[in-house]
């Protein structure tokens, strides 16, 4: 159990439930209502430290099991998600206030990502490669890096980090996790959730904290893996101090300014429900949300009438409501963002059509007074690439409508002019310009007449350009945590080499 007699969460480390070193303490708070959820321990670099000796200390042992072994570690995590599918979508709900069905999505994708992983260990591993010389077999094996650090973010604080650790483990590495600061509610019931399964000792560890805390698994030696999901500013540091050591790696998926292209091809009803899906699910805190809408003149007026009244209507309440569509933020640091590139946008020519930035009085019951509360913000412009607010990400509500008239190639150089390029969607009934977008949009992440949301775990996610540098997520994960072997056997009593290489060994009696 992770509590003291004080009521304190704590660390896991070694197999243990731990004070740590340090003496501070910080709160989970209901972004909904402001209230206290818990007191949790601050992770300190010490902390750290005795993690990753835990984990290099366990990672032999680990790494001997057979992937049957290891993945049967999962099986009761996954089992448990299932059961208590319910009861920690309220749990996510309460602590990140996205609504009910998103949160009870969350632990159905966690579950998704431990059943693909642990299924996994039973399918075929490597590749068998022919040889040029018949008496040879050629292959490649996969082998566990050692010991991987995970940071994971709080709009998805129990799906992405099985994402990241469920493959991490399944193929022999050891872990140190670091949650989220604003959802360690979610990360003390993960790993309890580690604990009951029965993990040897060292092979699972999680500290609780801030960026110090994650940092501090960045910058140590004993770390071969880095996975990190969040913003694009922590993510480029860690990839960069990652980069620059020998024989370390770092795969991170960050943000995006995500567009969705509504062409003169495209159907209404698909348009204006992808986009409003697109921008406001999650009240805009993906890092796939759209927000840019890139619309063909020929329907422009009719998309923005009907974009505009559903932006104008659609539900802002209580998360744990069915029938709510958007929750508050999860800080004020996010109010304050969001409202600073609502007035940027505005500044720099924004037309607004649509301004639910603060909920009005009387919108939202009075216990929600002391939450976080923002509402669709939505501003058409005419394009230029030098617009600061259709470059940079705001991770909200914040929706421009751009006009384009001209042909599929126009549309996606708009889509394309941003350093991010993460997600992207078009909406078209014209499979040659779905095509187009297919082969030339500049993203990780593609759809076609649908939401440019929405992740299925065995497809990789993440993005190009300033939106990452890896896929910490499904199937990909394999290729950050692993490390590839290409090894040839040699059949024959004869050396025979590839190329014609001579293999005769001539001496000065020759």
């Amino acid at each position: 159990m992770s509590q003291q007699s004080t009521g304190v969460s704590q660390q896991y480390i070694a197999g243990e439930w731990t004070d740590g070193d340090g003496s501070e303490t910080f709160e989970s708070i209901n972004p909904a209502t402001g209230e206290s959820l818990g007191e949790f321990r601050q992770g300190t670099e010490e902390d750290i430290d005795r993690a990753l000796s835990a984990a290099d200390d366990a990672f032999e042992e680990w790494r001997a099991l057979s992937y049957i072994d290891r993945a049967e570690y999962l099986w009761d995590i996954y089992h448990e998600l299932k059961d208590r599918h319910e009861e920690l979508g309220r749990v996510i709900t309460e602590e990140c206030g996205k609504e009910i069905s998103e949160g009870k999505a969350d632990v159905a994708e966690a579950w998704h990502m431990v059943e693909w992983a642990a299924g996994n260990a039973r399918h075929p591993h490597g590749d068998v490669v022919p040889s040029e010389i018949p008496a040879k077999d050629a292959y490649m094996r996969r082998k566990p890096r050692g010991v991987v650090g995970c940071i994971t973010p709080w709009n998805f604080p129990v799906a992405i980090p099985f994402w990241h650790m469920a493959v991490t483990l399944v193929e022999g590495n050891t872990v140190v996790w670091k949650p989220a600061e604003q959802t360690p509610r979610c990360g003390q019931i993960i790993a309890e959730m580690f604990e009951e399964a029965g993990l040897p000792e060292g092979v699972f560890n999680m500290v609780q904290g801030f960026g110090d805390a994650g940092n501090a698994i960045v910058e140590d030696e004993r770390v071969s893996a880095v996975l990190f999901t969040g913003s694009a500013e922590v993510g480029h540091k860690i990839a960069g101090k990652v980069g620059a050591e020998p024989g370390k790696l770092a795969a991170c998926e960050m943000g995006g300014k995500n567009g969705i292209i509504i062409t003169e091809q495209a159907d209404m009803d698909t348009a204006v429900h992808s986009a409003i899906m697109s921008s406001f699910k999650t009240t805009g805190q993906r890092c796939v949300s759209s927000e840019r809408l890139i619309v063909h003149t020929d329907l422009y007026d009719e998309f923005k009438e009907r974009y505009v009244s559903l932006a104008e209507s659609v539900k802002i309440g209580d998360p744990m409501d069915e029938e709510t569509f958007m929750g508050p933020v999860v800080d004020e640091s996010q109010v304050e963002k969001f409202q600073k590139y609502n007035e940027l946008a505005e500044k720099e020519g924004g037309e607004v059509l649509v301004d639910r930035a603060e909920p009005e009085e009387g919108e939202l019951p009075a216990e929600f007074d002391g939450g976080h509360w923002v509402g669709p913000f939505v501003y058409e412009i005419e394009y230029d690439p030098e617009l600061r607010c259709l470059q940079e990400e705001v991770f909200g509500p914040h929706v421009a409508l751009v006009e384009y008239d001209g042909d599929i190639k126009e549309a996606i150089e708009i889509h394309n002019n941003t350093p991010y390029g993460l997600a992207g969607a078009i909406i078209s009934e014209d499979y040659r310009q779905i095509n187009a977008f297919r082969d030339y949009g500049e993203v990780g992440l593609g759809y076609a007449n649908l939401p440019c949301i929405g992740a299925e775990v065995h497809l990789p996610f993440g993005g190009v350009k300033k939106s990452g540098n890896g896929y910490p997520s499904a199937r990909e994960v394999i290729e950050a945590v692993t490390e590839r072997t290409a090894f040839t056997l040699n059949n024959s009593r004869e050396i025979e080499m590839a190329q014609g290489l001579s293999a005769d060994i001539t001496t000065s009696d020759d």
